[in-house]
C-alpha cells in the first residue's frame, strides 16, 4: 500500500457506530455511496462535504467504533473518501469490520495531531509523519495478514483474488 497524504478532521473519545452512521439511515439503502453524505453528519454536519472534496484521515481519540457491528460505519467512511481511521484505540469489532472492508485503521497517539494536520502515513513502512508540525509519530504495526488484506482491498476483494481465504 502505498503513502497516503491527507488532511487531519479530529474529533474525540467514544465514537460510536451511531455518530459514524445514525441508526435512522441504516435502514434506507443499501448504496453506501448514497449512506456517505450521511457519515458523521451528528458530529459534523460538514464531514461528507469537506473530506469527500480531497479526502482525509478521520482522527479520534479511545474507544472508536464502539457500539454495535454494523458494516456500514466503515464503509460509510470508505465512500466519504476517508482515507484511514487514525485512533488511540478501536472497539474490536469496528477494527475488525474496517480491515474486512478495506479501510485502514492505526493506532497512534493522536494527541500529536490537530484538526487541519496535513499527515503522511505509509502503512507499508509503519510510520505517520505530521507534516504540519514536522514530527513523526509512532504507529502499531498491523499485524501482517490485516495488512494483505487491506493491500487487496478488504476481505471480500481477497477472497475474489485467490477464491478463499489464502494467507
Amino acid at each position: 500500500m502505498s503513502a497516503i497524504q491527507a488532511r487531519a478532521f479530529k474529533y474525540g473519545d467514544d465514537i460510536n457506530t451511531d455518530y459514524i452512521i445514525s441508526g435512522k439511515h441504516k435502514f434506507k439503502s443499501a448504496d453506501m455511496a448514497a449512506m456517505a453524505v450521511h457519515a458523521m453528519e451528528d458530529l459534523d454536519p460538514d464531514y461528507h462535504a469537506k473530506v469527500s472534496r480531497e479526502g482525509g484521515f478521520l482522527v479520534a481519540g479511545k474507544n472508536f467504533g464502539m457500539g454495535s457491528s454494523r458494516e456500514q460505519a466503515p464503509l460509510v467512511l470508505i465512500h466519504s473518501d476517508t482515507r484511514a481511521v487514525l485512533a488511540k484505540s478501536f472497539a474490536r469489532i469496528f477494527y475488525r469490520n474496517a480491515i474486512n472492508t478495506g479501510l485502514p485503521v492505526v493506532e497512534c497517539d493522536t494527541d500529536l495531531i490537530d484538526d487541519g494536520d496535513e499527515l503522511d502515513l505509509d502503512l507499508a513502512a509503519g510510520y505517520l509523519k505530521n507534516v504540519t508540525k514536522g514530527t513523526d509519530i509512532p504507529v502499531k504495526p498491523l499485524p501482517s495478514v490485516m495488512a494483505q488484506l487491506l493491500e487487496e482491498g478488504g476481505l471480500a476483494a481477497h477472497f475474489r483474488k485467490h477464491g478463499g481465504f489464502n494467507i
